[in-house]
């Protein structure tokens, strides 16, 4: 497998342990920036590392193929993509905070004496 590849699908399993320790009914959808990083290792038989596999509820000694196939199958029945500010909770109350932008200077003609 590609290294790349490997460490895309390292980050994806990172984020879905801190996911997985959100109770259920808290927990954001399946967020679809795991989707490519688990589409490029499907083909990759190497096995996982212990705790990837366990993280999963995989065997030990599956393989990446099989990890990214139990990353894919949230998405089977899912029906909302998750933004990053909902990650890894839903947002509270439906609607996001507005946060008040203010404009900042471009160079220090802005700034008059």
């Amino acid at each position: 497998m590609h290294q790349a590849a490997r460490l895309e699908f390292e980050r994806v399993m990172e984020e879905f342990a801190r996911w997985q320790v959100v109770p259920e009914g808290e927990r954001s959808p399946a967020p679809a920036w795991w989707w490519g990083p688990a589409m490029a290792v499907l083909d990759d038989n190497e096995p996982m590392g212990c705790a990837w596999c366990a993280e999963l509820g995989l065997n030990e000694g599956s393989s990446f193929a099989e990890g990214a196939r139990s990353i894919l199958a949230l998405f089977v029945e899912q029906t909302s993509l998750t933004g990053p500010q909902q990650f890894p909770n839903k947002a509270e109350g439906g609607e996001h905070a507005v946060r008040e932008l203010h404009p900042q200077p471009s160079d220090d003609s802005a700034f008059q004496p």
